[in-house]
Formats: structure tokens, sequence, C-alpha cells
């Protein structure tokens, strides 16, 4: 900052620089804090997972671009920049990719919600025709005997009401070929009554068959759970859409691009992608800036600022030998004369012992 002080033409493109890291990482913290709600929806602390989060993921991007940013040099040639800049333009993208994410989520919040509707409306019909389905094979031999029943009941009804009204033809005196034509209520009108109480007779037999079999069923269906399924009301929709969680959401917004005969939706598709590539886009922006500026005075500054640092290391480096040579020098040296002296002592006193015993 103190360099970058010195240059005023160069403040306003490192200004834009700074007010687009800034902004991205704005952008960040209110996607991330968006996602996070949806992690801990339902929960008394969503709200404030959501901040929390959401500033440290804002916090963590902008110090992650900044670095970005401020670690491409311009000292090199241009393809030398381009290939330095180039991991960092795919970080950038990865970064742009997870933030547009949630915001997309946000963006789409209608649609998801209706798609989310359709899922678990979906859902639930193929659960309770699973489980009929299972049923089906559990009773079949019972369910076939109803079947069967019903249509006896049913031959039964129609073959009754034939039979009365045959009966009738008989007590007026009507001629057919199941008449007589004698009227009045006479041997053939009788006989043609016991036949149809007799039908009366096995009708209610199986109908109370019929009766006993539906409260088996009714039976059966309550313990394995089926009478209770019932499918979603447009309330129960609305609230299971609101309590989603993120990655129902986000699987929503994914099959928004896609028709229901699983064909592409081609306006969903491009209206869901430029949104991300507009985020990464923004994401790419700064680096972009600082490839395609011009060598400025600022970047030359800093370039004599790192080359004497280097420069310095380097001196400092010359001195910590130096030091360290002259002390060892002096430590050998020292070494030395203290062991001439303990040589000299030595010399000294056994020639004092020779003299004594001579």
């Amino acid at each position: 900052m103190g360099t970058l002080k010195n240059f005023p033409t160069e403040h306003n493109k490192y200004v834009g620089i700074g007010a687009t890291i800034f902004f991205t990482a704005l952008f960040a913290a209110l996607s991330g804090g968006y996602a996070m709600y949806f992690v801990f929806s339902g929960s008394a602390g969503a709200v404030f997972f959501a901040l929390f989060f959401g500033l440290i993921w804002g916090l963590a991007i902008f110090n992650m671009d900044r670095y970005i940013v401020a670690s491409i040099s311009k000292s090199g040639t241009t393809n030398q920049q381009i290939m330095q800049a180039t991991p960092r333009i795919l970080l950038a993208i990865m970064i742009g990719l997870v933030i547009s994410r949630p915001l997309e989520l946000k963006i789409f919040d209608k649609e998801i919600r209706q798609k989310l509707k359709t899922s678990y409306l979906n859902g639930q019909r193929s659960k309770i025709d699973t489980l009929n389905k299972t049923f089906n094979l559990k009773y079949g031999s019972e369910l076939s005997k109803v079947d069967e029943l019903k249509k006896e009941r049913d031959s039964l009804q129609a073959d009754i009401k034939q039979s009365r009204y045959i009966l009738n033809q008989e007590v007026f005196g009507d001629k057919t070929n199941q008449t007589s034509g004698i009227t009045g209520y006479g041997t053939y009108a009788k006989q043609k009554e016991s036949l149809v109480v007799q039908k009366e007779q096995r009708l209610e037999t199986v109908r109370a068959e019929i009766a006993n079999m539906d409260n088996f069923f009714n039976r059966r269906k309550d313990l394995d759970g089926i009478s209770e399924q019932r499918m979603f009301s447009g309330r129960q929709l609305d609230s299971l859409a609101n309590v989603a969680g993120f990655a129902d959401r986000n699987w929503a917004l994914g099959q928004l691009t896609f028709k229901e005969d699983g064909t592409r939706d081609l306006d969903n598709y491009l209206a869901i992608s430029f949104i991300g590539f507009l985020f990464i886009l923004f994401e790419c922006l700064p680096v972009f800036v600082k490839l395609m500026s011009n060598k400025g005075p600022y970047d030359f500054a800093l370039e004599n600022v790192e080359e004497s640092a280097v420069h310095g290391s380097y001196r400092g480096k010359d001195y910590d030998v130096a030091v360290t040579d002259g002390v060892y020098e002096t430590k050998v040296d020292t070494e030395i004369e203290k062991q001439k002296e303990l040589i000299r002592r030595r010399s000294n006193r056994e020639l004092r012992e020779y003299d004594v015993e001579v």
C-alpha cells in the first residue's frame, strides 16, 4: 500500500480490481448464507448459522481472490503471464461455479417449488401404487375369489330382474315361450316365484361373503398401513416445498433443464447456464483486468522493491556467512593458543621434576 500511494495514476485501476473482489466476496457471502440456511432449515438457529457461515465464506473467498490477483506478476513476458494466470483462472472458474449455484436456487425459487411439488406428488402416487401392488400379490387368491363373487352377484341381480319380469308375465297371462299364458297365481307362477326366491337367497349369501371379504381386506390394509396413505393436499405440498433441503432444491434445479418427456428444455438450460457464466466471468474479471492492463509505474516500483528485497536477502546471507566464519576462526585460534599454553606448562613441569631428581 505504501508503494501504491506514491503512484496516483495507478489508483483507479487497483480500486476497480479491489471493488470487483469485494463484490465477489459479497455475492459469495450471500450465496453461502442462503445455502446454509436450507441446511439448518427448521431449526431455531438457522438464521444465525446462515449469517455466521455466510460471513466466514465471504471472507474466505475475499482472501482467496485477493491472493489470486496479487500473485500475478507483470515482470514476465505475455506468455509467461498467461501461463502463470492459467491455474488461477481455473481456480476462479471453480469458485464462480460454487458461488453461482445457491444464487441460481434463489432466482428460480418459484420454478423449483413447483418442480418439488410435482416430484413429491408423483412420489406419493408411486408409493401408494407400490403398496397396492404388493397387497394384491400377497392376497391374490382372496382377491380372485372376491372378483368371482362380484361377477356372480352381478349375474344374479340381472337374472333375478329377468326372472321377476317373467313371473309378472306368468301372473298376468302373457303368452311367451317361457310362460303358459294362464292368468292368475297358478302352478307355473309358484314355480317361477320359488326360483326367484332361491336366486335372491343366493344373492344375499354372495353379498354377505363379499362384505366379509371387504372387512377382511380393510383390516389387513389398516395393519399394513395402506389405509393411512393419502395423496398430498395443496397445503401439505406447500409445507414440504418450504422445508425441502439443499440437495432436493439442487436436484429440482437440474430437472428444470429437462422436459417431462426427457428432452432438453433449451430455454431453462440457457437461462441457468448464462447465470452461471455471469458469475464465472465476474469471478475471473479481476484476473483478466490484471492481465490486460499495461505495465504501469507501480509494477516497475514493485519489481524494484522485490529485487531490492532479494538483493538484501543475499547480502544478509553474505553477512551471516562472514560473521559465522569470523566467529569460527576466532574459536579455532583461541583453542590453538589454549592447547599451546597447556603443552608449555606440562613441559616446564616435567623439566623441573627432572632437575630435582638429578
